[in-house]
């Protein structure tokens, strides 16, 4: 009976039509999509709500690499009514850009309302487009005459377009290798952000002038915008992002090795993990902090997804300040020059040559118990030009290596070493472990977000206090009533 119940649930099973495949829902067209951020600039506008505009720039950051000249072109004449400034100009920079193929464009009989934040994002669109075909110089015109069209107007709508028509300013100037021609204008465009109290232009122009005078190796310039200039309260996280970043390589050339390490490790860990280039920049940096104040980055470190090609100098850089190998750092450095050059990190690179010296300096005072200067000499790969006794008398006084110096005999003696737990060390890990868990929880309790007048909900009005007071006289005398009634019956 067993048997042929399950049979039966089988054949049941088996006569049950397949489930058909799920069809696949067509992808919008471009222009449908143009036209829907449209709309949703024109609502962000009319309710003054900055986070639907923010959606807007998401959106085309999904279908920017499907841009093409002639779609761009129909959004612009279908979009930007006669009589608009910036309308000629952006088709003229579109025109030798397609193929040629006239679009028929459907004109209404009405005339829609126009905004000035559609024309700044028809020009953004525009930017975009050019950027992404490393049209440079086009793209750097475009970009100023939006920056000139900006000018005009002064609408808090338009502050996060506004700060996104600024960055792709400074791009297709970097690009061109001509950021110092926009650097008065940049450090105008702050100011007036400033009287304006625009929080998303502000922060955005800081660090594009910090990118600015860094790309020149101008630190004292950019230490001193930065100690002279006011992070805004409400700051996005990209942008912050950025400004430790900055801030880390300003304070690695300045010497201030812990600072820097602190900068550079928030800025690793706040950044996404999409933004794969700028997680490499701030692992490079933060790999060449660690080796000057003395520690010895994860193997990890170089070995995440993505980051692997691209911190391999800094690989055997570490490795040969591990060992305190000099020949392997004079390799790794001659091999990989250019590419430290390129990335304007050979400053930090030369400094770490006096940290190779004393890591292997340590490693010899631990094996030996007395070694002569000549044999120091020859175990670093020092040269017959540098002085031994000197740099083994320097480590000895800033108290890399506990031992003592035999001047007549040249020779160095090591002392016993002492037990660690007994120094003042693990006290000072322990203590560095607890600051950095407690300035994690300060960080996540200020980057709390609670939604606008959120306090206020527990308080009642004037109306609904007096209902709930007659509720409760009615109730109140429902309850007498009752209990009379009770009484009664009794």
């Amino acid at each position: 009976m067993v048997e042929d119940t399950d049979m039966k649930e089988v054949e049941k099973v088996a006569k049950k039509p397949a489930a058909k495949p799920a069809e696949s829902v067509p992808e919008p067209d471009l222009s449908v999509l143009l036209k829907r951020n449209v709309s949703l600039i024109e609502k962000a506008v009319n309710s003054k709500e900055p986070r639907l505009m923010g959606r807007v720039l998401r959106q085309t950051g999904v279908f920017r690499k499907k841009l093409t000249a002639e779609k761009i072109e129909a959004f612009v004449k279908s979009t930007l009514p006669e009589g608009v400034v910036m309308k000629p100009f952006l088709l003229d920079s579109l025109s030798s850009e397609g193929s040629g193929m006239q679009v028929d464009v459907p004109s209404s009989g009405k005339e829609a309302t126009f905004l000035p934040e559609t024309e700044i994002y028809a020009c953004l669109v525009v930017i975009l487009y050019l950027i992404d075909q490393k049209h440079y110089e086009k793209a750097k015109a475009v970009t100023t005459a939006a920056v000139q069209r900006l000018d005009t107007f002064n609408r808090r709508s338009l502050d996060l377009l506004a700060a996104r028509v600024y960055f792709y300013l400074s791009w297709s100037h970097e690009c061109l290798n001509t950021l110092d021609e926009i650097r008065s204008k940049l450090l105008a465009l702050h100011r007036t952000a400033t009287l304006h109290h625009d929080n998303i232009g502000q922060e955005m122009l800081l660090n594009l002038l910090l990118r600015n005078y860094l790309h020149y190796n101008l630190y004292d310039l950019a230490e001193k915008l930065r100690s002279k200039t006011e992070l805004p309260e409400s700051r996005s996280n990209q942008q912050y992002c950025r400004y430790l970043h900055y801030l880390g390589r300003i304070r690695a050339i300045q010497l201030e090795y812990t600072d820097a390490k602190e900068c550079l490790i928030q800025a690793s860990r706040k950044a996404p993990q999409a933004a794969l280039g700028f997680r490499i920049v701030v692992h490079k940096w933060l790999a060449l902090v660690r080796l000057l104040l003395g520690e010895i980055p994860e193997r990890t470190m170089f070995r995440q997804k993505g980051l692997e090609k691209a911190l391999e100098p800094y690989f055997y850089i570490t490795q040969a300040v591990r060992i305190g190998d000099l020949n392997a750092f004079r390799a790794a450095v001659d091999k990989y020059q250019s590419v430290f050059q390129t990335d304007k990190t050979m400053n930090l690179i030369t400094r770490l040559r006096k940290n190779v010296i004393r890591t292997g300096l340590r490693r010899i005072n631990l094996a030996y118990s007395c070694i002569s200067m000549t044999d120091i000499a020859a175990k670093l790969g020092l040269g017959l030009t540098d002085d031994v006794e000197s740099i083994v008398a320097k480590a000895i006084r800033d108290g890399a290596i506990d031992a003592t110096l035999d001047h007549p005999n040249r020779c160095m003696y090591s002392k016993d070493q002492v037990d660690v737990y007994s120094s003042q060390e693990p006290q000072g890990a322990f203590h560095a472990r607890i600051s950095f868990c407690l300035d994690t929880y300060n960080e996540a309790v200020t980057a709390m977000r609670f939604p606008p007048d959120a306090h206020k909900k527990g308080l009642e009005s004037a109306e609904a206090r007096k209902e709930r007071q007659q509720q409760e006289q009615e109730l109140a005398q429902h309850i007498a009533e009752e209990e009379e009634e009770e009484e009664e019956d009794f």
